[in-house]
């Protein structure tokens, strides 16, 4: 079986370590990799600021790109929330309409398609650290993924695994929000930060990139222990996949 990538903006230009990390893993459970080449923004950005209209031709030509594929799994609740929840709310050329609605039976958040796929068995690395999770706001609140990251982290051998209080508290990122709103978003990210360091965690794994930038951020900054992690980099450096990557 074949799984297309679909890279975000983030993973390609800033943590590209944690797309390579998800190749290692659906290489490492036998599935073949399609990388579309000509593949862009989903729009998310845009849309977040307000230009639905303008961002319409991005979101119609991503449709066109996957909506035949097989699989697609992606390395950000976000993004993946953009297309399976937002772009019903854009006024898509109507011809699209099926195959937006294929695509978005086939596109999957990673931890999502893994525990879907009842892959979590084969994923029973080793990570001898305390870790705990931040539940990033799309993926629990729009998709509604939330058990599946924490089953597949306590299947890693010897984690010690730490519930933060609450988990699900918003680091205050946002895209746009945290430059347009950057008192109100540093104080957000001052709270998780915080609740990060209470669990004693070295580190915060997460499923999206653009959170652990925001807290990575103000956990160097302020000198705090912890570090972040996505948790494709956690299931494939538990696994040692790094040493057979080519």
């Amino acid at each position: 079986m074949t799984v297309s990538l679909f890279i975000p903006c983030l993973t390609e230009h800033l943590y590209p370590e944690s797309g390579l990390a998800m190749v290692r893993i659906l290489k490492h459970l036998g599935y073949k990799i399609d990388y579309v080449d000509n593949q862009t923004c989903c729009g998310q950005p845009a849309f977040n600021s307000g230009y639905r209209r303008e961002m319409i031709p991005v979101a119609e030509r991503f449709i066109r790109l996957f909506q035949d594929k097989e699989l697609i799994v992606a390395p950000s609740g976000s993004c993946v929330a953009m297309i399976r929840v937002f772009y019903d709310q854009l006024a898509l050329d109507p011809s699209l309409m099926p195959g937006l609605k294929a695509l978005k039976e086939r596109l999957f958040e990673l931890t999502e398609f893994l525990v879907k796929r009842n892959h979590h068995d084969k994923l029973q690395g080793c990570f001898p650290h305390r870790v705990t999770y931040h539940d990033s706001c799309h993926l629990s609140r729009e998709l509604g993924v939330r058990q599946q990251p924490r089953q597949l982290i306590q299947s890693i051998k010897e984690i010690d695994f730490v519930e933060m209080t609450p988990p699900d508290l918003c680091c205050g990122f946002g895209g746009t929000f945290s430059y347009k709103f950057s008192d109100v978003s540093v104080e957000m990210v001052k709270r998780k930060c915080e609740s990060i360091e209470a669990t004693g965690a070295e580190y915060c794994i997460g499923a999206d990139s653009s959170c652990l930038m925001n807290i990575e951020g103000y956990l160097r900054k302020h000198g705090m222990k912890a570090k972040t992690l996505h948790i494709a980099e956690l299931l494939s450096r538990s696994l040692d996949l790094e040493k057979g990557a080519a």
